[in-house]
């Protein structure tokens, strides 16, 4: 290494101070600076980036807003972590469930495939690690998708299939009970109609497994089944319902109600 002294700058001419060599390989190029006098014109290379004075920043992207919130239909395998996290849910799985407790009801594992949920805004993106999204995958490769629950189209199959949804929708009543009273009022039948009784007279007639009348089908009837009172599983529900109002429960009615 040469030994460290004074740096002198060195004498120029006019003509060398306005130039700048640029190489090219094995040639140079003399380039002129601006303001040299002397110096020949060449063509330059257009710069690769060119900044302008005073111009504005560019406006944020799209994607930096707020996302609005949507819309999402459950699908077979659905949980609501997994919901959560494929959406950047802020708060989890446990803000996804206060926003939708209403339509999934009291237990948050039990999410069937159809129902629609309302996923809010998401979360500010974090860069998953490799790590972190292998053991994702991981987990969701061992997860068993829940099978939708079939009921057969008989009269056990209607009891069971409204004792389901009376629990999900806190209503009391037991299978015994309810087949008790279908025996009763329509031995089974549920296209049963009442055509001779003050109810029929009013205008009323009461129908289907459980002999109930459209007033009252109406007033009790349970969100998520048939709108026709002759319908099995909408019959049963309803008229469980009403019996839960007035009696406490469809087990306690052992005559006409």
């Amino acid at each position: 290494m040469p030994a460290q002294g004074k740096h002198r700058r060195p004498k120029s001419s006019r003509l060398s101070r306005g130039l700048v060599v640029a190489s090219t390989g094995g040639a140079a190029l003399a380039l002129p600076l601006t303001g040299a006098a002397t110096a020949t014109a060449a063509p330059s290379a257009a710069p690769a980036v060119v900044a302008v004075a005073g111009k504005p920043a560019a406006a944020p992207a799209a994607a930096d807003k707020a996302a609005k919130p949507v819309t999402y239909t459950v699908a077979l395998g659905d949980t609501l972590s997994g919901i959560a996290d494929d959406h950047s849910v802020s708060g989890g799985w446990k803000k996804l469930y206060e926003d939708n407790k209403k339509a999934i009801g009291d237990d948050p594992s039990l999410i069937r495939p159809g129902l629609k949920l309302t996923v809010g805004a998401k979360a500010p993106a974090a860069k998953a690690s490799t790590v972190e999204r292998a053991d994702r995958s991981a987990a969701r490769a061992v997860v068993t998708p829940v099978a939708v629950k079939s009921y057969a189209d008989n009269l056990d199959g209607w009891i069971k299939e409204s004792l389901d949804i009376m629990s999900r929708n806190g209503i009391p009543g037991t299978y015994d009970g309810i087949h008790r009273n279908i025996m009763r009022e329509s031995s089974g039948n549920p296209l049963a109609i009442n055509n001779w009784d003050s109810n029929a007279a009013a205008g009323t007639p009461s129908k289907g497994l459980l002999q109930v009348i459209d007033p009252t089908f109406n007033a009790y009837h349970v969100p998520g089944t048939s709108l026709d009172p002759f319908d099995p599983v909408a019959n049963i529900t309803a008229a469980c319902n009403y019996a839960a109002d007035r009696y406490g429960s469809i087990d306690n009615v052992n005559g006409p109600y």
